[in-house]
C-alpha cells in the first residue's frame, strides 16, 4: 500500500516502524468529505494488520491539521434520504473508531485549524502534540449541528464538564487551553515540535509492543461505557437526524452563503 493508492491522504515512512497518515486536502484545510473518510478507513484497516508498524502518526498538509467536515459534503448529505444520511454518518463513526481502536500507539501532531471532526481525530489518538499557534473549536453548534459521532472520544479526552462548555459555545480556544483540558499533551513553537515529536517517538519505540497493545486494551476496559457498535450507531443516527433538520440545513447554508443563520439576533451579532 502506498500514497499512490489514495487521493485525499498520503502514507509515509520516516523511521523503522514509524508510519505517518497525512491528510492531504490542503486547498480546503483538510476538511473531510466522503472520499477522505473512505480512504482513511481503508488505510487504517490495512495498516492494523501490518505487524512491522510500531507507531502511527497522524498529520495534515498545508496550513491546517483539519478544519472538520467539508461543508459542501455536509450540505449534500443533509438532503439525503434518511437511510442514506444514516449510512453516511456511520461511515464517519466507523472511521473514528478505527483510529481510536488502532492496535499500536497513535500520535497526532497538529497545527493551524483543528475544528470539529479534526478535534475528533485528535481525541481518538493516544498522544497529541500541538504547535502553540493552533486553534481548536467544536464549532458544530454554530451551524445548528452537534459533535455527535466524535462526542464519545472528545468527552473521554477532556471530561463532561469541560466538554459542555465547548460543545455549547462552539468557541475557539488555543493550544495552551487544549493542553489544560487534556486534549493536547505537549505544545511548543514550530521549531520545537520536531524535538518533542522525536523524544516521544523514542520513548514509544523503547517500550514493548505487546505490552503497549495490552495497555491500550486495559484502558479501554476501564471506561464506564465502551465505544462499541451500539454507541457508534446511536451517534450516527443522531447526527443524521440533526443535519437533515431545518436548523441544521439553515446553519450550513448560511455559512456557505456567508450570512448569519436565522437564529442569530442583533444582540449576538
Amino acid at each position: 500500500m502506498s500514497s499512490k493508492d489514495f487521493n485525499t491522504i498520503r502514507l509515509e515512512t520516516s523511521r523503522t516502524g514509524i508510519y505517518t497518515l497525512r491528510l492531504n486536502r490542503p486547498e480546503v484545510h483538510n476538511a473531510f468529505n466522503e472520499l477522505m473518510i473512505e480512504e482513511i478507513s481503508s488505510a487504517l484497516e490495512q495498516l492494523k494488520e501490518d505487524t512491522s508498524i510500531r507507531v502511527l502518526c497522524v498529520k495534515g498538509t498545508g496550513r491546517s491539521f483539519c478544519a472538520g467536515a467539508d461543508l459542501n459534503w455536509m450540505q449534500r448529505s443533509s438532503h439525503y434520504a434518511s437511510a442514506e444520511n444514516y449510512h453516511d454518518a456511520m461511515q464517519m463513526a466507523q472511521m473514528m473508531y478505527a483510529l481510536y481502536s488502532f492496535p499500536r500507539p497513535t500520535v497526532a501532531t497538529v497545527h493551524g485549524a483543528v475544528f470539529g471532526g479534526g478535534v475528533g481525530l485528535v481525541a481518538c489518538c493516544d498522544i497529541v502534540i500541538s504547535d502553540q499557534s493552533a486553534k481548536f473549536s467544536l464549532s458544530e453548534v454554530k451551524l445548528g449541528l452537534i459533535p455527535s459521532v466524535i462526542g464519545p472520544y472528545v468527552v473521554n479526552a477532556i471530561g463532561p464538564r469541560v466538554a459542555k462548555r465547548y460543545f455549547l459555545t462552539g468557541e475557539r480556544f488555543d493550544a495552551a487551553t487544549a493542553r489544560s483540558t487534556g486534549l493536547v499533551h505537549e505544545c511548543g513553537d514550530s521549531q520545537a515540535i520536531p524535538e518533542i515529536e522525536s523524544r516521544i517517538l523514542d520513548e514509544l519505540l523503547s517500550s514493548g509492543p505487546a505490552a503497549q497493545f495490552a495497555a491500550k486494551s486495559l484502558i479501554s476496559n476501564f471506561l464506564t461505557r465502551q465505544i462499541d457498535d451500539e454507541l457508534q450507531m446511536y451517534t450516527a443516527r443522531l447526527i443524521s437526524i440533526i443535519r437533515a433538520s431545518q436548523e441544521g440545513q439553515e446553519g450550513v447554508e448560511a455559512f456557505l452563503a456567508k450570512r448569519h443563520p436565522n437564529w442569530r439576533t442583533s444582540e449576538s451579532d
